[in-house]
């Protein structure tokens, strides 16, 4: 088995791709790693899978599939989940790139716009299940519209985790609003577009996959095995149809910003964690409650957040159907 080259071996460019193309036509597969140089398990995954194409293990029959296993080299390097800032935040096409991410960003883009799927591999720091993200029903409105919407949740549906999420845009504009209550300076409109928003903009579509905890040795098994799906759902290779595994459906509904230095979360918490309707998880500076408002589910809690940043986000059972789960 191979494994992604050390932090100290690897320098801030140019980017590394590795690319199968298939005797027959089919779709274009783009898998990436190490958007936050933190998350070691995208890399890891996607050498395994490129070792087992090497050896003639695993076959592309059609297709093509590109490996980027560290997109960015600079947070890679150093260890840290940024090089400059969030690559995986306001990404789109910038003439005239300001910092290292902006250029990452403008040869990511590219990338992106010449193939039509997107697997981003990615991982966490807390504790919790594996789950995937992705994105919108169809529609044409101005926020995010998307015409794949089917062959997307297909994707979501299949990749091993049976956690999946939905309602990243709508719940940043809701982070957007709550900063402009604060009196806090505006975000970049696009700062909640990462590489699955950009992917729909190109009019292809993508998923996040979040492996579990960064240091979880199970967390590259579970990138390894959804980079395998992945090729037989495209039909990439020939292998059986992967079955739906998706348990739980959720739509993230509402973000809670940090307030001030002395807003806190109330006891420890990990993404998917059911909270109860009433339930206080979180207080204000001045002991204010912050009460589920209905039963739901607590995402990305974070003790540390920024003034104007989320303490967590609150979400609710979707109401969506996919692959293998009924709407409720």
């Amino acid at each position: 088995m191979t494994l992604a080259p050390p932090p100290a071996q690897v320098g801030d460019g140019p980017l590394e791709l590795i690319r199968f193309i298939g005797l027959e036509p089919g779709p274009r597969l783009i898998v990436t790693g190490a958007v936050h140089g933190n998350e070691t398990c995208g890399p890891n995954a996607i050498d395994r899978v490129v070792a087992d194409l090497r050896a003639g293990g695993l076959a592309l029959a059609r297709g093509e599939v590109t490996f980027l296993p560290i997109c960015n080299r600079r947070a890679y390097r150093q260890g840290t989940r940024e090089g400059t800032r969030n690559l995986n935040r306001d990404l789109r096409d910038k003439p005239v790139p300001q910092d290292y991410e902006d250029r990452v960003g403008n040869a990511l883009c590219r990338l992106l716009r010449a193939h039509d799927v997107l697997l981003d591999v990615h991982s966490f720091k807390g504790e919790g299940p594996p789950f995937v993200f992705f994105g919108p029903q169809d529609n044409r409105g101005p926020l995010e519209p998307f015409a794949h919407a089917g062959a997307e949740a297909a994707l979501a549906a299949c990749l091993g985790v049976e956690v999946a999420m939905h309602g990243w845009l709508p719940a940043y504009e809701k982070l957007h609003a709550g900063r402009a209550r604060l009196g806090l300076p505006a975000l970049a409109p696009t700062e909640g577009h990462g590489t699955t928003e950009y992917m729909r903009f190109t009019g292809g579509y993508g998923v996040t996959l979040e492996c579990g905890r960064h240091d979880d040795p199970a967390s590259v098994d579970v990138g390894e095995r959804a980079i395998h799906t992945a090729l037989a759902q495209l039909g990439l290779i020939d292998a059986p149809a992967p079955a739906p595994c998706v348990r739980r459906l959720i739509r993230l509904d509402d973000v809670i910003l940090r307030e001030s230095d002395g807003d806190r979360l109330e006891g420890e918490w990990r993404t998917g964690d059911a909270v109860a309707a009433g339930a206080v998880f979180a207080r204000r500076e001045d002991g204010t409650p912050v009460a589920a408002p209905r039963d739901g589910f607590l995402v990305f809690p974070d003790p540390r957040a920024e003034i104007g940043k989320g303490m967590t986000y609150f979400a609710v059972a979707s109401e969506r159907a996919i692959p293998g789960l009924a709407a409720p």
